[in-house]
């Protein structure tokens, strides 16, 4: 029994972080966070500082709560990098953060919540910040 999260270090991975801890502490279940660059790009803003993610494991260890923090390496969108872990884990529920976007955003960057939302086999959560 496993929640992932998809976690950037910005309001909507923040949110997403939270609300998997509130559903794992709920259901009793371990929480895997999964952090990434996008395609490769391990400079850009979405891929976490190790002093953020060294907190965020203190954090989780504070509560008690049987966890893992999982910064990912491998080349992939932030997307497939969720999906993999969290069919390696069997995960019960996969816990994302949304931004607002407009259509044409949507269509010409693609999107990493709309991907996860559509080809994940188990249930997701979206949480807006």
């Amino acid at each position: 029994m496993t929640v992932v999260v998809g976690y950037v270090p910005n309001p909507q991975g923040l949110a997403a972080v939270e609300a998997a801890i509130a559903e794992a502490e709920r259901r009793g279940e371990k929480l895997v966070v999964v952090n990434s660059g996008v395609l490769g790009d391990y400079s850009g803003p979405s891929f976490a500082d190790p002093k953020d993610l060294d907190a965020l494991d203190a954090q989780l260890t504070a509560r008690g709560l049987d966890h893992d923090v999982r910064q990912m390496t491998r080349g992939l969108a932030p997307a497939d990098e969720i999906l993999s872990v969290a069919a390696e884990v069997g995960a019960d529920l996969i816990v994302i953060g949304v931004r607002k976007r407009s259509p044409l955003g949507k269509l010409v960057t693609g999107s990493t919540a709309q991907q996860v939302l559509l080809d994940a086999m188990c249930p997701v959560l979206a949480v807006k910040a």
